[in-house]
């Protein structure tokens, strides 16, 4: 039977934002029964644009809050290039974001050439700049900056392309994270000259009655009314470009107006699918204490309940196979573009996907662009690389599911958040995926003594092997410390190389 979603929250709410009906209700109990789609089990990788009017400096993530922060790198940054905050702040740093050499479509193109199964497009940061032509925020990339529809236009591109097109929500934590934009200098000649936040005439980008330097950036004491507005914008992104796929930047955010939103976004979802669920939500989970319906608070304020969604971890990996998918989110380097930052290397995001995905998660990649919408030299080299690594080795990671173990060898780190720079993957590395009856084994890099030993087949029967690639067939022997492979005389690529084997327990 069809359910409102509307129906369990506020009256007031269900008024502002009508909610598709469906077999979702905003309640744990319900939201729980979620089941992930197909296509997104078999997409495996993903790029994001991680671009908005804090590319402007091309100084690296959280430039809107750190400019405030007397003494960071970024605050002297500002005082040095554009002046002090007091006089000149964020506010003027959005209509320099032009966007004047971007173009998706190529953008785009590189992207599916590298892999990509789907694209996500950030909506909007903490900075509180909506990229879309919103219908509740006039500090949008239409109003001013670019003068476009960001997130229109990076959709019609990728559906071109047939990529699944996904949006990434930052907004929750948006009215604590600006508190900085109220305060003033310590020390200097404008000690106590309030920053340009704290003037109400720009309250509609820096909030108000976030004055408070008490409370933290995902703050507890965020207003009802702030809820509401979150709820009215994201629920204008989701129903004016009908993603696949919404991610929040923390755990669920606000409650029922959080749940109420979900449900209405599974709802649309299958409503436009013939009743098929094609959504996937991602968020984060920091447990703090339980909820009595099911869910759990986090520590960044919002809530989570295992099953409701797809798990997101930043920067992260799982340790082991999950019986559930999930999502490892990073980046070549900052978040936002930063010029003469350190990228991860090609085969790095290679071992990094092969990891991930013999464990039954996806990556989702991020290409941060300069501020004009261009891919500096590095980053073009690094997709045109990973674009030559999934052309040789896809059928390796595109489609498949884990084996009974997701792989040998010594490098090995506990789940989290932020763990991804303690992995050093050696020769001595496999991680193995299925598909189709074939095993495959991803050696992580190549053993000098051009032998593979593969423990995990120690005593199998197994039928050809072969490096995709390369033409013969392979030689093998069984012992009993594992099935050893001689491996070609020339390496056929780089990064990592991927047995099949056929005819092995798969």
């Amino acid at each position: 039977m069809a359910v409102t979603a509307g129906t369990a929250v506020s009256g007031a709410l269900a008024a502002e934002r009508p909610t598709a009906k469906g077999p979702f209700a905003p309640e744990w109990q319900s939201l729980m029964k979620y089941q992930c789609p197909a296509w997104f089990r078999d997409a495996k990788l993903g790029i994001w644009s991680v671009w908005g009017p804090e590319c402007v400096p091309e100084q690296g993530d959280w430039y809107a809050r750190n400019m405030y922060v007397e003494g960071h790198p970024q605050y002297k940054h500002h005082l040095e290039t554009w002046g002090h905050p007091s006089k000149l702040g964020y506010k003027d740093i959005v209509p320099l974001w032009k966007a004047e050499n971007w173009d998706p479509d190529r953008l785009m193109r590189l992207y599916q050439q590298a892999g990509a199964r789907y694209f996500c497009v950030i909506a909007q940061h903490h900075d509180n700049v909506d990229c879309w032509n919103s219908r509740f925020h006039r500090w949008n990339s239409v109003n001013m900056g670019p003068k476009k529809d960001i997130v229109g236009l990076w959709r019609r591109a990728a559906l071109q392309r047939g990529l699944r097109f996904g949006v990434t929500e930052h907004l929750g934590a948006s009215w604590g994270w600006f508190r900085v934009s109220k305060g003033a200098d310590k020390l200097g000649p404008l000690a106590g000259v309030p920053y340009d936040g704290a003037n109400p005439k720009y309250a509609g980008l820096y909030h108000a009655g976030n004055e408070d330097p008490k409370e933290g950036w995902y703050s507890e004491d965020t207003p009802d009314s702030y809820k509401r507005e979150w709820s009215q914008r994201i629920g204008d992104l989701v129903d004016t470009y009908q993603p696949d796929l919404l991610y929040s930047d923390g755990s669920l955010p606000f409650g029922g107006y959080g749940r109420n939103l979900l449900a209405h976004f599974y709802n649309s979802n299958a409503s436009r699918h013939g009743g098929k669920l094609e959504a996937v939500y991602t968020c984060k989970f920091n447990p703090k204490s339980e909820i009595p319906t099911g869910g759990w608070y986090s520590k960044d304020g919002g809530e989570f309940a295992p099953g409701s969604c797809v798990q997101d971890i930043e920067r992260g990996v799982e340790d082991n196979i999950k019986a559930a998918p999930w999502q490892t989110d990073t980046c070549v380097g900052n978040w936002y573009y930063q010029r003469d930052v350190k990228y991860k290397s090609t085969t790095q995001v290679v071992q990094m996907l092969a990891d991930i995905v013999s464990k039954n998660g996806n990556l989702l990649l991020n290409f941060p662009l300069r501020s004009d919408g261009t891919l500096d030299a590095q980053e073009e080299k690094i997709a045109a690389e990973l674009a030559e690594w999934t052309r040789l080795n896809g059928e390796a990671v595109f489609g498949t599911r884990p084996w009974r173990v997701f792989g040998e060898g010594g490098t090995q780190v506990a789940a989290g958040h932020f763990n991804e720079g303690k992995q050093r993957y050696t020769a001595g590395d496999i991680r193995f995926t299925t598909r189709e009856g074939k095993l495959y084994a991803i050696a992580l890099g190549w053993p000098e003594s051009g032998k593979l030993t593969i423990k995990a087949l120690a005593g199998a029967t197994v039928g050809s092997v072969k490096m995709l690639g390369s033409p013969d067939a392979l030689q093998c022997a069984r012992t009993a410390g594992g099935l050893v492979v001689e491996l070609p005389a020339s390496r056929p690529g780089a990064h990592a190389f991927v047995l099949r084997i056929e005819g092995a327990a798969a």
